[in-house]
């Protein structure tokens, strides 16, 4: 079997994985790293969002892109988004604003909005919808998910 070694900054650690070159980022960061934020819940079809996570600043479905393409890459994943024991604000103002019910896509959203947030930190509402457009959420209706980006914006701004 056919092998690639794959070197990448991993939530800020560099990271070198030994892998087929036709498995998906989501597989590695599933069933090789334990990390298990980004889920799996379209099948590999880019439908839903719940694999987002962060590639050089941009939210990438992890399970649209091989493992072999995030070479030198920097990866981050809602893992590694919390520092020194402290939710980041994304995260601490999904809570606040009951953003998150059975949370599922809640890692994904997240991720979604810090993409968002570091191109545009001033976003509208309109744009926050459109930012998270690629995040299907059963729960929530999204009226809370854009309250939580909202809040979030102002206290990242303000930092």
């Amino acid at each position: 079997m056919k092998t690639l070694q794959v070197t990448f900054l991993l939530n800020g650690f560099e990271k070198t994985i030994v892998s087929a070159p036709n498995r998906t980022l989501l597989d590695v960061l599933r069933d090789d790293l334990n990390l298990t934020g980004a889920k799996d819940s379209c099948g590999g079809e880019g439908e839903c969002g719940a694999c987002t996570v962060i590639v050089d600043d941009k939210a990438i479905n992890a399970c649209m892109i091989l493992i072999g393409q995030v070479q030198g890459c920097a990866v981050e994943t809602i893992e590694g988004l919390a520092e020194n024991g402290q939710l980041h604000p994304l995260q601490r103002a999904f809570v606040e604003a009951g953003a998150v019910q059975c949370g599922y896509c809640t890692p994904g959203a997240i991720l979604a909005a810090k993409a968002l947030l570091l191109e545009n930190p001033h976003p509208s509402d309109v744009e926050i919808r459109d930012g998270l457009s690629g995040n299907l959420c059963r729960c929530t209706g999204y009226v809370k998910i854009v309250e939580a980006v909202r809040l979030a914006a102002a206290e990242m701004r303000h930092a």
